[in-house]
This record gives structure tokens, sequence and C-alpha cells, in this order.
């Protein structure tokens, strides 16, 4: 595995695998890795001959200079755990001037309207972040495949719309969410964590589960009642909760059999902010 500090011999790495026609797969982080980030490389490995990963801790999509400043680095680690799951063949770890040459300036997209539904609308100019920093990076690397997991179901389609945008020749690949084994997603936000929240924070799973059994038995307004219910006896924060069709992200009252939908929610334990989302059956 191949560890790459700057722009300029990571090109000159990409220029060698596309002379001998090698298929890049590549999977973007900002780091604290997991083993959902890792089931992101086992799922690369299987459709590419070369896999990418970088780490990144990105700037412009962070609303608040707090969660920026404490969210976890840890570089060491990552490199090791990806040498350990021997999926990895290079690995990127640019400096901020390899991504903004020309400063932290963020480039403002239209993405039809899904940017300002649920993450957008909680954090204006989030996904303008996350647009920005993807494209250098895709620019810079070429993949063929790009895997992104889906807990960031929003991020998710947000990227998918980016490579029409740009016109990228760029299969984008959708990683089921990786859980913990009391359900709650995967996330680097979870080491900030005490193991009593962790306990608590698996409420957030069997919440979203009892929403697909009353999917299609209650009115939306029924099941948003009683999943606020659910949180206020416990007190917990809860942010947001609320189904979507999952084309548009836009929030749904009512169900139909021409659509499909997805349950979105955000929850704040202690001081992380968790979320996490399900597709209905």
């Amino acid at each position: 595995m191949q560890v790459f500090y700057d722009k300029d011999s990571l090109s000159e790495f990409i220029k060698t695998q596309k002379k001998l026609n090698k298929k890049i797969g590549f999977a973007p982080t900002m780091g604290a890795l997991h083993a959902g980030h890792i089931s992101l490389y086992k799922e690369a490995k299987r459709d590419n001959d070369i896999v990418v990963c970088s780490i990144f801790v990105n700037p412009t999509q962070f609303n608040n200079p707090d969660d920026l400043e404490k969210y976890p680095r840890t570089i060491d680690d990552d490199i090791a755990k990806l040498a350990d799951s021997s999926l990895v063949d290079a690995v990127y770890i640019p400096k901020t001037e390899d991504i903004y040459p020309h400063g932290m300036l963020r480039k403002h997209y239209d993405f039809g309207g899904i940017e300002k539904e649920m993450e957008g609308a909680a954090r204006p100019g989030h996904f303008d972040g996350v647009g920005t920093v993807l494209e250098e990076l895709f620019r810079q690397v070429q993949p063929d495949n790009a895997y992104f997991g889906e807990k960031d179901f929003q991020q998710l389609k947000i990227v998918e719309k980016l490579v029409q945008i740009l016109d990228l020749k760029i299969k984008i690949h959708g990683v089921k969410i990786y859980r913990e084994a009391n359900g709650l997603a995967m996330s680097s936000r979870n080491m900030r964590l005490s193991q009593k929240e962790k306990e608590t924070s698996a409420l957030i799973y069997q919440t979203l589960m009892h929403v697909n059994d009353w999917f299609k038995v209650l009115s939306v307004g029924e099941i948003k009642s009683r999943v606020k219910a659910i949180f206020d006896k416990e007190n917990m924060d809860l942010e947001y909760f609320i189904i979507a069709d999952e084309a548009t992200l836009k929030e749904v009252d009512f169900y139909s059999n021409d659509k499909s939908f997805r349950a979105f929610i955000v929850v704040n334990v202690g001081a992380v902010r968790l979320i996490d989302n399900l597709h209905l059956d």
C-alpha cells in the first residue's frame, strides 16, 4: 500500500495506472476510520483493479467551527487499519493547498433542490462544501467507480447529482449502512460517545425498525407522534424525524405504491449529533 501526501505524487501514480488500463475504485473519507469505511473498500476491491482511499477533513463542509475542531484525527491509526485490511492500494492524504490552491473558497452548485432538504436546511452551505471537495478529488483520482455509505443517504444523492452536473464518467455506488452490534450506525462521531451513551443510542435504530413496522399501517402523522414520544420519554434530543421520497428527499405525509420511501432521523446524544436512516419496506 502506497501513501501519497501531495497531489503531484498521486498524479504520477494515477497516470501509471491509467496507462496500464487499470480500473480505479475510490472512497473518500475524513479519517477516523472504522469498520464501516472498510466495508466500502471491500465493495471497491470486488469491482476494481486498484483501490484508492483519501483522508482529508474538509473545512468547507462544516458550519460549526467547534465541530471542525473536535472532529477526530487519527492518521497513523487510519493508515494501519487500511494496511491491515489488504484492500487498499493507495492512500491520498492531501494538504489543504492541494485541494484549495486558491484559498478556502466554496463553490456553489444547483443540485435540483435536494440540497435544501434535511441536512441542507440544518447546515446551510454544507453540500456546496461537499461538492467542492469531491469535484477536486474526482479530478485528481480519476476513478471509474466511487463508493459512499448509505448512512449519509442525502450526501449519496448529492454525489450522484454532482457527477451528472459535471458530466463525469464515474459510477457511484451506495453501500449499505454498517452497524455496531446494538444497531447503532457506524460513524467516526461514535468515538466521542461514552459507553453508556453508545448503549443508549441503540434506541435510534430500534425506533427506525418500529417505523418500518408501522409504515403502511399508521398515518405518517401518527408515526411522527410515536417517534417523538419515544425520545421524549428517554429525555433524548430528537432534532428531526421525517419520512421522505427517496428520489426527491422531500418529506411526505402519505403513502404511495409508485414511490420508494426512507425514514431519516437525527438525535443529539450529549454533545454528539447522530444521523441514521432506513429504507421502508
